[in-house]
């Protein structure tokens, strides 16, 4: 598509960058739905999360793409298409590394903390690890992208960091955390692949810089005033001049004038 140039180059990159994680985001919806359809005639069992046991190891990989009810995967669904477009647009890089320690990281948590003869599935832990992704970027990096999406990802799903805490309401908190620990370690480890967007300067912080220029090249004097004695002086009394100055005197109310 041609470049229009009345576009800024910047933000036509943003926006090509932000469809595509949008597009990314929605064929692994895409992806969840398809899987949900043939779970019917899928071994299920066998493709969860099983703690403990060396053939639940399998749900690792598997788990993420089963889940237990439509609203189940409504719920992950919506979550996977937000938090997805937003860590994919605003940390490209990052999150592609991300993705696999996350992944992997939601069924070992469930692997190692689950319950004896559970089964953990879903993509919950993803999410988690997208959240938790996001926020850790924003507080390491703290330019205006990464503090922008880091309150966008709390003001919609804040409340879902108590979900990493135990719970006996039947959903899987160890997935959760697993996933969330892995964001955060992936924030950490991968904070500084994607670059920082030029930040805007105040017109203070460009009058420091050209002082400290000037003061390097030796023309720091012309920023400052001279001294006084370095004033030049515009009039002087010249030695003819004997009228120093003449005096009024003051009448008080009432008082007449002197006779001249």
């Amino acid at each position: 598509m041609p470049h229009d140039p009345a576009t800024p180059v910047s933000t036509e990159h943003d926006r090509r960058r932000l469809l595509l994680a949008f597009n990314l985001s929605l064929a692994f919806i895409g992806l969840l739905l398809a899987v949900f359809a043939l779970q019917p005639r899928l071994p299920v069992g066998a493709m969860a999360v099983t703690p403990g046991e060396a053939a639940g190891l399998l749900g690792l990989v598997t788990a993420p793409l089963l889940h237990g009810s439509a609203a189940h995967l409504a719920a992950n669904a919506s979550a996977l298409l937000i938090l997805g477009t937003l860590a994919g647009a605003v940390y490209p890089r990052a999150t592609l590394r991300a993705l696999p320690l996350m992944w992997l990281g939601s069924g070992l948590g469930a692997w190692l903390l689950g319950e004896a003869g559970s089964r953990h599935l879903g993509a919950s832990g993803v999410t988690h690890g997208l959240m938790f992704l996001v926020v850790t970027l924003g507080l390491l990096r703290r330019d205006r992208a990464s503090i922008a999406a880091g309150m966008i990802v709390m003001l919609f799903y804040g409340g879902s960091v108590l979900a990493v805490l135990p719970h006996g309401d039947g959903i899987s908190w160890q997935s959760h955390l697993g996933g969330a620990l892995a964001g955060g370690l992936s924030g950490f480890l991968f904070r500084g692949l994607d670059p920082m967007a030029p930040r805007q300067r105040y017109s203070w912080e460009r009058e420091e810089e050209e002082a400290e220029r000037a003061a390097m090249s030796g023309d720091a004097a012309e920023l400052e005033p001279p001294p006084p004695r370095e004033v030049p002086v515009l009039w002087q009394r010249t030695p003819d001049d004997q009228v120093r100055g003449v005096v009024v005197r003051l009448r008080r109310p009432g008082e007449q004038a002197p006779p001249e």
